[in-house]
């Protein structure tokens, strides 16, 4: 049956005649073809399209235009030998219309020559021979001689290499080892140049035309990514870059989810139902990999993975379905699975406002989640969420991180929601929505996320001081202020700073102006210092406001008994402003402001400062 299909063809094509287009001369095999089927007195028509097209890649420099021409010679010799019959048909190509040859305006030029004459086309272009075909022109294909030839840049890997890095003038060098242990190694001693790394874009350019498996997932003029088998490589010319680079990176081995540490309490945590989990971790710490070791592990016990990803890099089975972007949209990608439903997703990689935003609407669909994300820390993948979901949705959103750092879990935090006063604030009045942010291992919350003002603050949760040290602390603390009191102080050691207590009118001379001197003591301790008013006296209004104290952006007086309301501020007995306190019972004042110095100046010279 084959050998009859093949007669067909040769029968077809010296008949009809041939028409070679721009790739089939590039990959040198039309000469051969000839003599392979022996097409003695074939008609080969080329395309002025053709022509044109390989005469401006020469001019440019660039080998792939020096070997369609040379592919020429060798059909021009073989008419000399009276084996071949050329013809030059065709309309030879604007300038504009060779710029535009990536949009396909030269392949329809050749096509065009193929539907006049009835010929059959010669390509090694995959989407230039579908869509001949779809205008009902024969095609014969002339890659499959090279099908299994190894790409130039596949010679530069060993097993334990993770990435190459190519750029024109410089030494190739790889990445080689271990994640954690890797080392940068020089490949060779001859430098690389433009037309080597041309030779490896063409390479990848004919491999994803007759590769099922290979994708152009990334094309801009000057900037291509390629997804072939478990290699990505991300090509940059210039003007993009000063030179021609490529990059390829490929994982050097899969890690099953039982090698890493928490394995067991993970395995149970995805399973027992649909998550929502951010992987963080430094670019090569080996998120993707333990990402894809989830989703090897769900498909496993029974469950419907998909991946989304741009490019499609992860190392999982042929029943998981890796999406990339949908119409150049992950948003679009997300509408489709939402209507396929699936059990689990994986997102690689989670960066963009728009991306969170993804994440968070199929999460709250109530599809499982798991999403990459880089992060130096732990608790930054949780950071980056603030602003982009609100504080109360962002536990329904995420429940679990886990965070990669040379191949290994590191560390796993839990986050859960709650109602209560934050760490290290003591009135009842200023309970908050508040996420807690737990170590899963020893279950110790260790941060603490609440909206303070209009600012939302991600406060870390410190051991309290042993009783020896906070005694020792506050003790260091009573010695540096006591030479600027008169009426003695108390220190309390509370959450990792120190409360300092002390009469009001001794309360300025702690501060200093403008609180360079208390800015000062706490440098020298290395300790937060935080001054207020002995209580004990009731403030009524018109008599002098009980706690001040100056942060680095803010003078802030305290007057929780008037949450609410507007009160009038003088010094000195002179009307200073009208303000409003908040409903925290603060008022906070900017310390660029000319109200803040003229406090502080007041505070600094005794004089008092009250309100009615």
């Amino acid at each position: 049956m084959e050998n009859d299909e093949k007669a067909r063809k040769k029968q077809k094509m010296v008949e009809k005649g041939i028409v070679p287009d721009t790739s089939a001369l590039i990959n040198g095999q039309v000469a051969s073809l000839i003599k392979r089927r022996k097409l003695v007195g074939v008609k080969v028509y080329i395309p002025e399209a053709v022509i044109s097209e390989l005469e401006a890649l020469a001019n440019r420099g660039l080998s792939t235009g020096h070997k369609g021409l040379a592919e020429l010679k060798k059909l021009n010799k073989m008419e000399k030998e009276g084996v071949v019959e050329i013809h030059r048909v065709g309309k030879r190509p604007t300038l504009d219309q060779i710029k535009l040859a990536k949009s396909g305006v030269v392949d329809a030029l050749i096509r065009d020559v193929a539907l006049e004459k009835d010929a059959v086309l010669i390509t090694a272009d995959k989407v230039q021979g579908e869509v001949a075909e779809a205008c009902g022109i024969e095609v014969e294909y002339t890659f499959r001689r090279i099908g299994k030839k190894k790409l130039t840049i596949e010679s530069f890997f060993t097993p334990d290499t993770t990435s190459v890095h190519l750029k024109s003038n410089c030494y190739p060098l790889a990445k080689r080892g271990p994640i954690g242990d890797q080392r940068l190694e020089k490949i060779r001693d001859k430098k690389l140049s433009d037309r080597e790394l041309e030779e490896i874009i063409r390479e990848l350019y004919a491999r994803v035309n007759r590769d099922s498996k290979a994708f152009l997932e990334i094309d801009y003029p000057e900037a291509k990514v390629f997804q072939i088998g478990d290699m990505r490589i991300a090509v940059a010319k210039p003007p993009f870059s000063d030179a021609i680079e490529i990059t390829a990176v490929r994982p050097t081995a899969l890690v099953d989810i039982d090698s890493y540490r928490f394995a067991d309490e993970l395995k149970r945590r995805v399973v027992e139902r649909q998550r929502g989990i951010l992987v963080a971790g430094p670019p090569g710490a080996g998120k993707s990999a333990f990402a894809a070791s989830i989703a090897r592990f769900l498909t496993q016990k029974g469950f419907i993975v998909k991946t989304m990803e741009s490019p499609r890099d992860l190392q999982v089975g042929d029943e998981i379905t890796q999406y990339s972007k949908l119409n150049g949209n992950m948003t679009n990608t997300a509408e489709l699975l939402l209507l396929v439903r699936p059990d689990y997703t994986i997102y690689d990689e989670v960066r963009k406002t728009s991306d969170f935003m993804t994440f968070a609407d199929m999460r709250l669909s109530g599809v499982g989640m798991v999403g990459v994300v880089h992060a130096n820390r732990a608790i930054d993948a949780i950071q980056r969420l603030i602003g982009r979901i609100d504080l109360g949705m962002i536990t329904q959103v995420v429940d679990t991180v886990v965070f990669i750092d040379k191949g290994e879990v590191k560390k796993v935090y839990d986050l859960r929601f709650t109602v209560k006063v934050p760490h290290g604030m003591f009135q009842e009045d200023l309970a908050r929505p508040v996420i807690i942010v737990e170590d899963f291992e020893t279950k110790r919350p260790e941060y603490e996320i609440y909206t303070y003002g209009e600012q939302t603050v991600v406060m870390p949760i410190e051991k309290e001081a042993k009783m020896p040290e906070a005694k020792l602390a506050a003790d260091s603390v009573k010695r540096s202020l006591s030479r600027y009191v008169s009426d003695g102080i108390d220190v309390e050691i509370v959450g990792g700073r120190a409360l300092v207590y002390a009469s009001k009118k001794d309360i300025p001379k702690i501060i200093g102006r403008g609180g360079k001197r208390i800015e000062k003591i706490e440098g020298k301790l290395g300790i937060p210092i935080q001054v207020l008013e002995k209580t004990g006296e009731s403030r009524d209004r018109g008599e002098g406001i009980g706690e001040i104290y100056v942060t680095k952006k803010s003078l802030v007086i305290k007057l929780p008994e008037y949450a609410g309301e507007d009160v009038d501020i003088y010094v000195g007995g002179s009307y200073l402003f009208t303000a409003t306190v908040s409903k925290n019972g603060e008022v906070k004042i900017s310390r660029a402001s000319e109200f803040a110095r003229i406090i502080e100046d007041a505070l600094e010279n005794g004089e008092s400062i009250t309100i009615e």
